[in-house]
């Protein structure tokens, strides 16, 4: 059973600094893309940064030079370092998982249940 869990979210002024952490367990990780989405009530659950089991990080234009994902594959942990917060990051924040090849769970895609994150002003 695939399991992830998140944690780190906390409430944080505007310009503080955070970090998530997603502990995975069940799959290879070492060959799964691990990402973080958000989610604001009424609005779609968007990307926010993925990471390659290689280390190779994209990012949603808003959090560039902001937001740092990293990985380590021996802990099986991904993180999201998140600096100069603004009041729009305001979301719950979820990791995911999608195995890659060889993975015998390649094309499935797992959910954490999600962190809260506040920023106030």
């Amino acid at each position: 059973q695939v399991q992830l869990v998140e944690s780190g979210g906390v409430s944080v002024e505007t310009g503080g600094s955070l970090r998530l952490s997603c502990s995975v367990s069940g799959t290879a990780f070492s060959i799964t893309v691990m990402a973080w989405y958000r989610q604001t009530p009424g609005k779609e659950r968007e990307l926010v940064a993925q990471i390659s089991g290689g280390g190779t990080a994209t990012y949603e234009d808003s959090v560039k030079d902001r937001f740092t994902i990293s990985r380590d594959n021996r802990a099986n942990t991904a993180w999201l370092q998140m600096d100069n917060l603004k009041v729009e990051d305001t979301a719950v924040y979820y990791c995911n998982a999608r195995p890659g090849i060889p993975a015998r769970d390649y094309g499935q895609t797992y959910w954490g249940k999600g962190t809260p994150v506040t920023v106030s002003a």
